[in-house]
């Protein structure tokens, strides 16, 4: 897998206030389905990975508001694996609108494992794969970015 594409969301009125502008906490959100459609596409689905017992809470939340989003419109958020320690990991965000012209937001989440105890869980060897697929995934976006 080279490629994991943008996620699309269309905004609802439900997100909107009174102006019909994006209240500012659905980002938040935003960034939750953005992620977990980012696991998706990376073939390790969230089910699955609580199925084996581990969890991936959200230790940190940020985003920075550059230009509103309005009712009716789509954005494509796009997602990238910035930081991994093998027990915490960064996700960012980009927040377009559709043509890719508009950098409506920025954001990240920090995410580490846990076990059903809520005990840290070592991602290397409980799913190896998962631990390889970050690896090598943020090695390619530190490249892009030029992160040392």
């Amino acid at each position: 897998m080279d490629r994991i594409k943008p996620y699309i969301h269309r905004v609802q009125y439900y997100e909107t206030d009174a102006m019909r502008v994006v209240h500012h906490s659905n980002y938040i959100r935003w960034f939750e389905e953005a992620r977990m459609d980012y696991l998706e596409q990376a073939c390790f689905p969230y089910h699955e990975i609580e199925r084996q017992g581990i969890l991936i809470p959200v230790l940190e939340a940020s985003c920075k508001y550059r230009q509103a989003v309005r009712f009716g419109q789509s954005v494509q958020i796009e997602t990238a694996i910035t930081k991994f320690s093998g027990v915490k990991f960064t996700i960012s965000y980009q927040v377009y609108d559709e043509g890719h012209a508009i950098l409506h937001a920025t954001g990240s989440t920090v995410h580490c494992f846990l076990n059903q105890s809520f005990a840290p869980v070592s991602i290397k060897k409980h799913m190896p794969k998962l631990y390889d697929f970050l690896l090598l995934f943020t090695a390619q976006e530190r490249a892009k970015l030029r992160v040392p």
